[in-house]
C-alpha cells in the first residue's frame, strides 16, 4: 500500500515536472522551477526586488521565473524596458488582472482592467482631470494650499521630535481629494487617518510572501485564514468609503456646473443611460476613484519621506538646497514650479531621491494579452510581465555609482540640470502612470515649502541609517524628525 502510494507520488511529480518543462518551451532563460511552487522558494519574502536584480545579473535582460505554476517574464534593465514599453508599445500594453487584484477590481476602473474597460476609464480619466487642472497652474495652487496647512502643523510641533509620516500622507491625500471630490479633510479626521492605514497595509501587501502565494493558489487559499483576507477588507471599506462620496454627489450636483471630477462622471453615465452598453457606470467609477486615491497617496508620501530622510542624513545637502532657495525664492514668496529652472540643485536633489528610493521598483505587473515575439522568444498569450523599473534607476550603463546618493548626477559642469533617459520612476508606455504630473508637483512645492521655512535635524540620539519597511514598495521605515523654523 505505502510502495503504491509513493509510486503515484512520484508519477505525479514527474509529470508535474515534465509540464513545467513544457511551459518553459520557447520562454527566455531563468531559474528551475520546482513542481507546484515554482521559483516561489527562491524569491526574498521581505524584499523580492533584490531576488529579481541577481537573477537580472545571472540570465540578462530578459528571463523567466515561476510564481507557482504560471511564468513570469521579467524585464531587466532601462534598454529592455525601453524597447518593449516604447518599442513595442501596443504589444507590453495590457495589465496582468492577478487573483488578488481580480478579487480586489473585479476588472473594472482604469489600472486593472483590459481592453474597452481600460480605454474608455483612463481616456476620460486624463481629459476630464486636465479640465480640472491636472499639470497645470490651477491644480499647484491647490497643492499650495495644501502646503501652507502642513507648514503650520510642522511649526506648530516647535522643533520637538515628531513623526511626519501621518501629516504628509494627510497632504498628499487632500491634493487628490480636491480635485476628485472637490474638497478636503480634516488631516486629524479619525476616518481619514484609518483609510490611510489601510492604504499602506494594502501596498505594503504587494510585496510580501502572502501576495504571492494568492495569485499562485488562489482556489485554496480564499477559503483559507490569512493577512490577504485584511487586505481584501481593507480594499471593501475604501470603496464603500469611495461610493458614499459619489452617491453625496448625486444628491447635490448640477448636471450644468460640474465642480470636480465626479460631477463630470455622473454627467457622462447619464449621457450615456440610453446606451445599451455603457462603457461608465457607478461601479467603474467607484473602482477609478479608487485607483486615483490609492495611487495618489502611498508612493508620493513616501517618496517625499525619502527626500526628509536623505535631508537628515546630508545635512551638507540640505544646507546648499536651502542656500539655493533662499537666492532664488527668498523668504516671502511660496515656490512655484516656475521656480524649478532657477533651482538646478534642489531639482537635481529630488530627481536622485526619486532614483534611489525607487518607491515602486517591480512596477504594476503587465501581461501579454497576445503571443509576442520579444528579442528572439515567443511570450505566449496571458503571461505575467513584469517591468523591473528598479533596474533601470539602478542601471549601470546609465548611473555611475547607481548604490550612491549623488545629485550631482543630474548636474552639467556649469550646474545647469540635465536629464538621464534611464529615469523612468513612473514607468513609460501606454500604462505610464496618470498621476506623474501631480506626484513631481508635490514632491516640489513640499519639500521646496519644508526647506525654505525649517532646518530639518535628527532628534538627539536618533541617527542612523535608512531602514526600509518589507513590501512590494520601498518605503522608509517610521523615523522623527525635529523641525527648527529658520525664518
Amino acid at each position: 500500500m505505502l510502495s503504491a502510494l509513493l509510486i503515484g507520488l512520484f508519477t505525479v511529480l514527474v509529470f508535474l515536472f515534465i509540464s513545467a518543462r513544457r511551459k518553459r518551451q520557447g520562454l527566455p532563460p531563468g531559474p528551475t522551477p520546482l513542481p507546484i511552487i515554482g521559483n516561489l522558494h527562491q524569491i526574498d519574502k521581505i524584499r523580492p526586488y533584490d531576488t529579481f536584480t541577481q537573477l537580472g545579473e545571472k540570465y540578462g535582460s530578459v528571463y523567466t521565473i515561476f510564481m507557482g505554476r504560471k511564468p513570469a517574464v521579467i524585464l531587466y534593465g532601462y534598454d529592455t524596458l525601453k524597447e518593449s514599453l516604447l518599442g513595442q508599445a501596443e504589444d507590453f500594453s495590457g495589465r496582468d488582472v492577478s487573483p488578488v487584484f481580480e478579487r480586489v477590481a473585479r476588472n473594472k476602473g482604469m489600472v486593472f482592467s483590459n481592453g474597452p474597460e481600460w480605454v474608455h476609464q483612463r481616456r476620460f480619466a486624463l481629459t476630464t482631470l486636465r479640465n480640472f487642472g491636472w499639470g497645470r497652474k490651477s491644480i499647484e495652487e491647490r497643492v499650495v494650499e495644501e502646503a501652507k496647512f502642513l507648514m503650520e502643523l510642522f511649526k506648530a510641533r516647535n522643533g520637538k521630535p515628531f513623526n511626519p509620516g501621518p501629516e504628509l500622507t494627510a497632504a498628499v491625500s487632500n491634493a487628490i481629494c480636491s480635485v476628485v471630490f472637490g474638497d478636503r479633510f480634516d488631516t486629524q479626521d479619525k476616518t481619514f487617518q484609518t483609510l490611510h492605514t489601510m492604504i499602506n497595509e494594502n501596498l505594503s501587501f504587494l510585496g510580501k510572501r502572502g501576495f504571492q502565494l494568492y495569485n499562485a493558489f488562489p482556489e485554496i487559499l480564499r477559503w483559507l485564514p490569512g493577512e490577504h483576507n485584511k487586505i481584501f477588507q481593507n480594499a471593501s471599506m475604501l470603496q464603500t468609503f469611495l461610493r458614499g462620496l459619489i452617491e453625496n454627489h448625486v444628491l447635490t450636483r448640477d448636471a450644468n456646473c460640474p465642480r470636480d471630477f465626479v460631477d463630470c462622471f455622473l454627467n457622462k453615465i447619464e449621457e450615456e443611460a440610453k446606451n445599451p452598453n455603457p462603457h461608465h457606470s457607478i461601479d467603474s467609477f467607484t473602482l477609478t476613484t479608487f485607483n486615483l486615491f490609492i495611487a495618489g497617496t502611498g508612493t508620493t508620501s513616501s517618496t517625499i519621506r525619502w527626500a526628509i530622510k536623505f535631508m537628515l542624513e546630508y545635512p551638507e545637502i540640505q544646507k546648499k538646497v536651502q542656500d539655493e532657495i533662499d537666492r532664488v525664492i527668498g523668504s516671502e514668496i511660496w515656490p512655484s514650479l516656475e521656480h524649478r529652472l532657477s533651482l538646478p540643485y534642489t531639482d537635481a536633489v529630488l530627481h536622485e531621491v526619486q532614483r534611489f528610493a525607487s518607491v515602486v521598483p517591480n512596477g504594476l505587473p503587465h501581461a501579454a494579452l497576445h503571443d509576442i515575439k520579444f528579442k528572439g522568444y515567443t511570450i505566449p498569450k496571458d503571461t505575467t510581465i513584469i517591468t523591473f523599473l528598479h533596474s533601470a534607476l539602478y542601471d549601470k550603463k546609465y548611473w555611475d555609482k547607481p548604490e550612491e546618493f549623488n545629485p550631482d548626477r543630474f548636474l552639467d559642469g556649469n550646474g545647469k540640470f540635465v536629464k538621464n533617459e534611464a529615469f523612468i520612476p513612473f514607468g513609460a508606455g501606454k500604462r505610464v502612470c496618470i498621476g506623474e504630473s501631480l506626484a513631481k508637483t508635490e514632491i516640489f512645492i513640499y519639500m521646496v515649502s519644508f526647506l525654505q521655512r525649517f532646518n530639518l535635524k535628527f532628534p538627539p540620539g536618533e541617527r542612523g541609517p535608512i531602514g526600509l519597511m518589507p513590501g512590494g514598495t520601498r518605503d522608509p521605515e517610521p523615523f522623527n524628525v525635529c523641525a527648527e523654523w529658520r525664518l
